[in-house]
């Protein structure tokens, strides 16, 4: 029998990690994927070294799921792997827990492109992105280069700190919490599904200093732009279908917790604002969608109420009738309350994890990121932006047969001076 020593460690799932472990299904694919495109075209062996050597260094992502009676929970993981494979033309294919040797990330490579896959129960997008700038540097000197420490790139050879695998949910969760009404079902913004597994890919490039040139003469930022951008083309889809009485369209907007809670955390820290826009009220011009993005962000994205906010989120699932509930039900009963809070309140999403920046003796062997989501529950658009030094790359991914969204969202930014590249393994 094992002493108490020689057990394998093992920790819950933060928040987040809860409900993506359990509501991923065959038809839902709670993974996102980053790439980097190199300048160079890429060596898979120097790539699996590099992920060897980088993996100790992140145990938080060299994990699986067990799942317990009550609840599903993370250990690590003592299977081979993870590997470095080919890519393949439908990315973010959603996790099957008992496939794979159990691995929640994965790896990829094609041509120049170096890519990583992760079940979002694993980390955010801000934790992903020091992991894969870490694994980036540490590929390179494989490669023979010399890349020093720099910011956001982690020492391989230090050990890993407490801090990286904090549950910074539970540590922030305050005394007060905001009770949050139902909000109203938005327009979906679907078309006919694409047969299964089918993942529609379309990229923009534009230059930054345009859109941020573009942005300023709107007196907003990038985000702030993009999402009213977003929102126009949704609410010009729902308006082309003449609906009587239209609904709301409203986005789903990932925002990054340590700006205003300080955490070294690799796992999961976000929350979702929702700026949300009244179709019965009347038209909207760009520049009061703007101002509507603008003034709820400002309202909404206060420390208060996003420590009432996440408060809530970490009692409901401590709750000690829930804590009871066995696996099976509790995930019938997160799935459906997702569905209710997560999905019918939403058109869409955009997330912009913002600019991706390396070392300067990195900069030269990189052309550009990409940053891309998964498939939605529905066959609905979803849209990310990342940028690299004067590129920015703008992601729409899509189950759906129709590219209305993307084509209205580039058109408009063409429209506005910007010179945009488009890139897309759209067949028809």
């Amino acid at each position: 029998m094992a002493t108490k020593q020689e057990r394998p460690t093992w920790y819950p799932l933060d928040n987040a990690g809860l409900l993506y472990s359990a509501i991923q299904k065959e038809n839902y694919s709670a993974v996102y994927r980053f790439s980097a495109l190199m300048r160079e075209k890429v060596d898979p062996a120097a790539l699996q070294r590099a992920v060897d050597k980088t993996m100790p260094r992140f145990p938080g992502f060299g994990v699986r799921i067990r799942r317990g009676a009550f609840w599903c929970y993370l250990e690590p993981n003592p299977s081979p792997g993870p590997f470095v494979r080919p890519d393949m033309a439908n990315p973010c294919q959603p996790v099957r827990f008992k496939e794979d040797n159990g691995w929640l990330i994965r790896f990829f490579y094609y041509e120049k492109r170096i890519s990583m896959e992760v079940f979002h129960a694993v980390s955010d997008g801000p934790g992903t992105t020091i992991f894969f700038r870490t694994l980036l540097a540490v590929y390179l000197r494989e490669m023979g280069h010399s890349i020093p420490e720099g910011p956001g790139i982690l020492d391989i050879t230090e050990p890993p700190r407490k801090e990286e695998l904090e549950d910074a949910y539970a540590r922030y969760a305050g005394k007060k919490l905001l009770r949050g009404k139902l909000e109203k079902t938005a327009f979906p913004n679907t078309s006919p599904k694409e047969p299964f597994y089918t993942l529609n890919v379309t990229t923009g490039l534009v230059p930054v200093d345009q859109v941020r040139k573009a942005a300023k003469a709107c007196q907003a930022t990038i985000t702030e732009y993009l999402t009213a951008l977003l929102l126009q083309s949704i609410l010009e889809n729902q308006a082309q279908r003449h609906f009587k009485k239209p609904r709301p369209v409203a986005l789903a907007i990932p925002i990054n917790l340590r700006p205003w809670f300080p955490s070294e955390t690799l796992r999961n820290f976000i929350l979702t604002m929702r700026p949300c826009v009244d179709p019965t009220l009347g038209e909207y011009s760009f520049p009061e969608l703007i101002q509507q993005v603008r003034s709820y962000m400002q309202l909404h994205a206060s420390r208060q109420e996003m420590q009432a906010k996440l408060t809530g989120n970490v009692r409901f699932a401590s709750n000690h009738f829930l804590q009871l509930v066995p696996l099976p039900l509790k995930n019938i009963v997160m799935a459906y309350s997702y569905q209710l809070v997560g999905v019918r309140p939403y058109s869409g999403t955009y997330t912009n994890p913002g600019p991706f920046q390396v070392p300067p003796a990195m900069a030269p062997h990189i052309q550009r990121m990409e940053a891309m989501l998964g498939q939605a529950t529905r066959p609905s658009p979803h849209c990310t932006s990342i940028s690299y030094g004067n590129t920015m790359a703008i992601t729409f991914t899509n189950t759906g047969t129709s590219s209305e969204t993307e084509r209205r969202f580039f058109t408009y930014l063409v429209k506005a001076g910007i010179p945009v590249k488009i890139e897309s393994n759209r067949t028809h």
